[in-house]
């Protein structure tokens, strides 16, 4: 890892593209659809609350991975 990797990873990648914004919200409705149906089965718990948060993760990380790529191309 270089200066510039880490400035890339810390820098702000906007969605300015309607595909950008598009990958962004199926991301985020595909993982709001696993939490609902998590939280609809499983009983108040850790598990649960870790579970939820582990989706949150792969969210955020997802949509890193789309908004940096889309970032390195342009």
């Amino acid at each position: 890892m270089d200066a510039a990797e880490i400035s890339h990873r810390f820098a702000f990648h906007p969605a300015n593209t309607e595909e950008k914004r598009a990958g962004h919200g199926s991301i985020r409705a595909a993982c709001a659809q696993l939490a609902v149906q998590i939280h609809e089965r499983l009983p108040e718990c850790r598990e649960k609350s870790l579970a939820i948060t582990k989706i949150e993760e792969a969210m955020f990380w997802a949509n890193a991975g789309l908004a940096r790529e889309s970032a390195k191309q342009e």
